[in-house]
């Protein structure tokens, strides 16, 4: 299929062809009919893509700051790969469309396929002939509302989320600065809320558009007529709400809206504007600056918006999806037109052609519209014709239950039964070893690809994503042989010897499983599994088909200053004590690792990590796990014991300062001591003196993946046994979720059939 889509490095815009996307549970495919280009904020991407890279960290210097703090932790060379991954990639375009429902996933029940559908989003309602939309972003066409004014639907419930901040009444009158698109429908709805309208645009076509579409007066915000309709329908005391629908850097608007407001006025901002607030003005008016969030409540919520966990409509009367249907329905009765904010309809064919023709000023628009070929004829016969479709269940999705954590004093560690003993996957030929990717986010693309890219003997067979364009970027960037969604296509391929698995962490053992089954090779990275049933799906997995080839990416053993530091230090005759700390830091609200009702804890996620490390240094597998945490903090201390009486101590917190190192580690044994500085410095002491010591430069930090992923390959190639063995794999996976056990019963919990 074709979609939009813009490399933000070099500010190229292209009509891509990507794979389709797959129909996931929770949400429908759609057929694009129409999809509405935002002339304010598509354009605004368009035109920072087009800075110099100077220009591009001046415009967004919040991302500076996550740089520099990324360097501080993973050096430079890695934060290098991940910027310029992210610069050096296709990014979608596109938030507001109407199609047509090609497919139902599992859970759905409240659309049919043929139904007519308006999709929100900037990464579902893209301008691509198919999207995957999640059930709280998509709503109902109303019979007989053609499909390209429904395509409005997303812009439409920004405008109406911002009217709703406003919280207008009867008989008032409001003054919206900024005439654009969102101005022009911010217009309309108060209108016929029964609010009394001015409107500011130095753009003399907006302003007749808008005394058109129900403003009583609109001027050049620099004319006499603007100040003379306020007084004139306020009396003097000016409005009693200003809408800032403007964009730009000019503080106008908001001096504009000081001067015009009554007093304890409301200001609410719509769009993307300078908010230099003048203090004087504000404060001697005590006025009332709100800030309008998109399409409304749900928004950057990802259980709302990805999970369709719908908020209760007594606490929460108008949604994302409840703002979506109801300006559909105002424009199904009349009123609200879009019709005359139509200035342009492009064939999506053309798609480039238009953005730089809008980007160089050459198409004067409000509103563009794309048409997709043969799909947006037969949805306007579908939607004037109105016909009722009895909505057809998909299948029953089964309901995920919440892991309930045991307080049992013991957690058996699962052994590992092979059919027919270990069992190596036959390969296709002696030439270079075919890999197959499964996910293809940050840390595939800028901690694996590049390493495996640049690897003799290797070949980037195919990537398989959920999302058309991931796929297709790291198809162009990787150099992978096809970019697809379908997963089965994949397994099903004799010539793929060996599959990574690094989705997100729900699917792992799900897709391992699957890999296993077909007979592949897999590298997953962590975690293996996020339950104890998971585990055991694996080891089932493995028992029926003989095939054992699983390595988890617990890369940080392989990495080369530790394994020197393992060397130096030497073998020992007494148990040992190991400390490592671990400065996690707090995660950015929205993150995915907070979702631990689907992706587990932030420790069942990341927390195998270190205790691989620890059992890899202590050349054992741990006994017993013994966990507690800091009151008030998602901060852990796991105690691990081990059979000859060692005992590791993580410290994994959230609560450090940003700018210490990440990861330090002590090894106590012999009179001897092991000290891991971050990866850039080690050092050994014997005695009273300092044997040995090692550093790095910070931006040459090597945590170990690049020596992880050929020991894998080297394995796939030769025949031989895989990096670590299955039994430590399953034995670390089986104490970090017991230190979720431990939390619950406040104990320490025995692995029982530890090695």
């Amino acid at each position: 299929m074709k979609q939009v889509v813009q490399n933000y490095k070099s500010g190229e815009l292209a009509l891509l062809d990507v794979p389709v996307p797959g129909c996931k549970p929770g949400g429908v495919v759609v057929r694009t009919a129409y999809s509405l280009i935002s002339t304010g904020t598509e354009l605004m991407k368009v035109s920072e893509a087009g800075m110099s890279m100077v220009g591009k960290a001046r415009s967004r210097p919040d991302q500076v700051a996550k740089v520099l703090q990324s360097v501080a932790t993973n050096g430079v060379p890695a934060t290098y790969r991940k910027v310029m991954g992210k610069l050096d990639s296709y990014t979608p375009l596109g938030y507001s469309l109407c199609g047509v429902v090609e497919q139902v996933g599992a859970g759905i029940d409240d659309v049919a396929v043929g139904d007519v559908v308006a999709c929100a989003g900037n990464e579902h309602a893209l301008h691509a002939e198919l999207n995957w939309v999640p059930k709280n972003l998509y709503a109902r066409v109303p019979d007989g509302l053609a499909p390209r004014h429904a395509a409005f639907g997303t812009v439409g419930s920004i405008a109406l989320q911002g009217v709703r901040r406003g919280e207008p009444q009867l008989g008032e009158v409001a003054l919206v600065i900024g005439l654009g698109l969102i101005g022009q429908l911010v217009v309309q709805l108060l209108t016929a809320a029964g609010v009394r309208v001015v409107g500011v645009d130095p753009d003399p076509a907006r302003c007749e558009l808008a005394e058109r579409l129900g403003a009583v007066a609109c001027g050049d915000p620099e004319s006499a007529v603007v100040e003379a309709s306020v007084a004139e329908l306020t009396g003097g005391p000016g409005v009693d709400q200003v809408y800032l629908a403007a964009g730009g850097g000019s503080n106008q608007p908001v001096e504009l809206a000081a001067r015009l407001s009554r007093d304890r006025g409301r200001v609410v901002d719509i769009g993307k504007c300078r908010l230099d607030l003048p203090w004087n003005a504000y404060y001697e008016k005590e006025l009332d600056v709100r800030f309008s969030r998109s399409y409304g409540p749900g928004r950057y919520d990802p259980e709302y918006e990805l999970e369709g966990r719908d908020y209760p409509i007594g606490y929460v009367r108008w949604t994302e999806r409840r703002n979506l249907a109801c300006f559909l329905d105002l424009v199904a009765r009349g009123r609200v037109d879009v019709e005359p904010l139509v200035s342009h309809i492009a064939d999506f064919d053309d798609a480039v052609e238009t953005y730089q023709r809008l980007k160089d000023g050459d198409l004067k628009a409000v509103a563009v519209l794309f048409r997709y070929p043969e799909q947006a004829e037969g949805t306007e016969e579908a939607g004037q014709a109105g016909e009722a479709r009895e909505a057809g269940k998909a299948g029953d999705a089964a309901e995920a239950e919440e892991a309930q954590a045991a307080a049992a004093p013991a957690v058996v560690v699962p052994a590992v039964r092979r059919t027919g003993g270990v069992s190596a996957p036959a390969r296709s030929g002696k030439g270079p070893v075919r890999l197959a990717f499964v996910g293809a986010g940050n840390y595939a693309t800028s901690m694996l690809l590049p390493h495996l890219a640049r690897r003799e003997g290797v070949e980037l067979s195919t990537v398989v994503t959920t999302t058309a364009l991931s796929a297709a970027n790291a198809q162009r960037k990787f150099g992978f042989g096809a970019a697809t969604t379908d997963l089965d296509a994949v397994l099903d391929d004799p010539s793929i010897d060996a599959v990574f698995v690094v989705t997100r962490h729900s699917s792992h053992a799900e897709l391992t499983q699957k890999a296993l089954l077909a007979g592949k090779a897999v590298f997953v990275e962590k975690p293996l599994a996020l339950t104890e049933d998971e585990v055991a799906g694996v080891l089932a997995a493995v028992e029926k088909s003989g095939n054992d080839r699983v390595q988890v990416g617990f890369n940080r053993r392989f990495a080369p200053l530790l394994q020197e530091a393992k060397q130096r230090f030497g073998t020992r005759t007494g148990p040992a004590s190991l400390r490592y700390l671990v400065n996690a830091g707090r995660l950015e609200h929205g993150s995915w690792y907070l979702r631990q009702g689907t992706e587990g804890s932030r420790f069942a996620g990341e927390g195998g990590h270190f205790i691989d490390t620890a059992s890899w240094l202590l050349g054992a597998d741990p006994v017993s796990v013994y966990a507690i945490t800091t009151p008030g903090t998602d901060d852990l201390q796991v105690v691990l014991r081990y059979p000859d009486g060692s005992n590791a101590t993580i410290s994994y917190v959230t609560t450090g300062a940003p700018g210490f190192p990440k990861e330090t580690l002590d090894l106590i044994a012999d009179g001897k001591v092991l000290r891991l500085d971050d990866f850039v410095r080690a050092s050994v002491y014997d005695g009273r003196r300092k044997r040995w010591v090692s550093s790095r430069l910070p931006q040459a930090r090597d945590k170990g993946q690049n020596a992880e992923l050929a020991a894998f390959v080297r394995a796939v190639r030769t025949g031989g046994p895989m990096p670590v063995p299955l039994e430590s794999l399953v034995a670390t996976t089986a104490a970090t979720l017991a230190v979720r056990t431990g939390l619950a019963g406040g104990v320490p919990v025995t692995l029982a059939g530890a090695r």
